[in-house]
């Protein structure tokens, strides 16, 4: 069945949009991403301008990130106080960074800054992890050699303006946050995603953030600054297609749930080592 998206111009089959977005909600529900550095890609090969990509799936960012962080709200897993702080920083860059995706537009270079991002930061993301995956297996085969500690303090921890986050039990420079913050956010206006693959090492390695609010909180950041996203993309470029995140949205709602469900399952079956 086509349908017509009216902001892209041209037509693609619903029911491939719907397998779509339930696939990478059901990824997101597993394994508790937003999902935004796999849709984009995924829309972009579809056929879909990378501008109009990025400008609608914010919209699906949004949703995913509401569902996940009302789970980690009533657990009490997120830090209030900081997340305002990042929020803060992620609006003054969002605001930023849809600024420059229209100067970048006007200029028609938009495209391949949105592709040489995706290649950059998903390369560099990648290296990291396969780094400290080569790390984690080396300790594992000599169990003697003293453990490396998840961050350490440095000349960035002794900025000024410091203030106290109790629910993370930090005493840092506000600045910190705020300066992640605003990255994250520019990178949000720029490629259309929530920006957790880049959050989460930075709140547990650069802030020295407890893993078990470090999700929640940047789930309740990302919230805020994907719908400023949303409004600004829709206002100053026009580039937000209502019938490709009606589409995309229903798909991961569904998708989401299901993979919670899946992976709840898992984790409580014999297949639970897999997950280790």
């Amino acid at each position: 069945m086509q349908i017509y998206l009216p902001i892209a111009e041209m037509s693609l089959n619903a029911l491939f949009l719907l397998a779509l977005g339930g696939g990478v909600g059901f990824l997101s529900g597993m394994f508790g991403v937003g999902g935004g550095f796999l849709m984009t890609p995924l829309l972009i090969f579809a056929g879909v301008p990378p501008a109009v990509a990025v400008g609608t799936e914010a919209n699906q960012v949004v949703a995913a990130s509401v569902s996940g962080a009302l789970a980690h709200w009533r657990r009490g897993n997120v830090d209030i106080k900081m997340g305002l702080v990042l929020l803060i920083g992620g609006f003054v860059g969002s605001s930023f960074g849809v600024w420059l995706f229209t100067f970048l537009r006007d200029i028609g270079q938009i495209d391949l800054v949105i592709s040489l991002c995706f290649v950059t930061f998903l390369g560099v993301i990648g290296l990291l992890m396969v780094t400290e995956s080569v790390r984690a297996w080396f300790r594992s085969r000599n169990p003697s050699s003293p453990r490396r500690k998840l961050h350490q303090h440095t000349w960035m921890h002794g900025l000024p303006f410091k203030m106290r986050f109790r629910r993370s039990k930090l005493y840092i420079s506000a600045l910190l946050p705020l300066t992640i913050g605003m990255f994250v956010g520019i990178l949000s206006a720029i490629m259309g995603v929530g920006g957790g693959f880049i959050m989460v090492p930075a709140m547990i390695y650069l802030l020295g953030m407890p893993t078990s609010v470090v999700v929640g909180t940047s789930l309740f950041q990302i919230i805020f600054v994907t719908a400023n996203v949303t409004f600004l993309q829709s206002v100053n470029n026009q580039t937000v297609d209502i019938m490709l995140a009606l589409l995309l949205i229903v798909g991961s709602v569904i998708g989401a749930q299901l993979g919670t469900m899946f992976g709840d399952g898992c984790a409580a079956s014999t297949c639970a080592p897999c997950w280790g």
